[in-house]
């Protein structure tokens, strides 16, 4: 998946917004959606959250993107210096687009692979960095009362983190950037079999964001622990642009079934 729109776009975010949210979990809505729509970047773009990824990666690393849609993060990554790059999507069309995309642009060093997210085609321990930008957050549009979520919804959650767990070498770390807080991601992030840490920042100018980093290897939480009441929803204050942006109405979905 991949707010920030290039000015040729002729597309708005709310021209490709599907009706309900859950014809996000629809793969044929995105590949509808990819067909028609040049570059689209969920929960802001690189230069929001660069300082907070930087520390991770290396030009020696090998860095896998889950969910990479029509976003341009994988063109930053490697303009930022890592040379091995392997982008995902369960969409062909996407896939195709991106390919063409990079070729056009003639940059090198990026491969683009369709897979399903719940079944990467990746042997263990093969990536340094696993990063995904909005990506988990679709496995949540119809999970219920996030507090206990549907068991068919902590099932497809669990299994993407395994798969993502298999994939990541010894002290690799995944990067998951999401509207989620750490009351609801912590329980799942630390389920067993994890040998991972669990950190975050948040990043936003209206609303938070949040950037997880799981240190494979490091089985530990840095942050205090979460209390066992339900904390308030946070106040939004949001930039007009923000206001128009299809983030608005994944959030709000969100808060609405928190709220419930």
């Amino acid at each position: 998946m991949a707010d920030v729109r290039s000015e040729t776009e002729s597309n708005s975010p709310l021209d490709v917004a599907p009706r309900t949210a859950a014809a996000y979990l629809d793969p044929h809505y995105w590949n509808e959606r990819f067909a028609a729509e040049e570059h689209y970047e969920w929960f802001k773009d690189y230069s929001h959250f660069q300082h907070l990824l930087r520390p991770f990666l290396s030009p020696s690393h090998s860095v896998l993107e889950i969910g990479c849609g029509n976003s341009r993060l994988c063109e930053e990554l490697r303009r930022d210096g890592v040379a091995d790059i392997t982008c995902v999507d369960i969409s062909p069309v996407a896939v195709e687009r991106m390919q063409n995309r990079l070729r056009d642009i003639g940059l090198e060093g990026i491969k683009v692979v369709q897979a399903d997210m719940l079944d990467m085609p990746f042997g263990g321990e093969s990536f340094d960095v696993v990063i995904e930008k909005g990506t988990m957050d679709v496995l949540f549009v119809d999970s219920g009362d996030p507090w206990k979520p549907r068991p068919a919804t902590v099932d497809k959650v669990m299994k993407m983190l395994q798969g993502v767990h298999k994939v990541l070498k010894p002290e690799g770390t995944f990067i998951s950037i999401s509207f989620g807080q750490p009351h609801f991601r912590r329980p799942l992030f630390e389920g067993q079999g994890f040998t991972w840490s669990v950190d975050w920042k948040t990043f936003g100018e209206g609303f938070h964001y949040f950037f997880y980093t799981l240190k494979k290897g490091r089985r530990m939480s840095d942050n205090k622990e979460c209390g066992s009441e339900r904390p308030s929803m946070p106040s939004i204050s949001l930039l007009h642009e923000e206001l128009e942006d299809e983030n608005y109405i994944f959030r709000t979905t969100i808060c609405e079934e928190l709220e419930t």
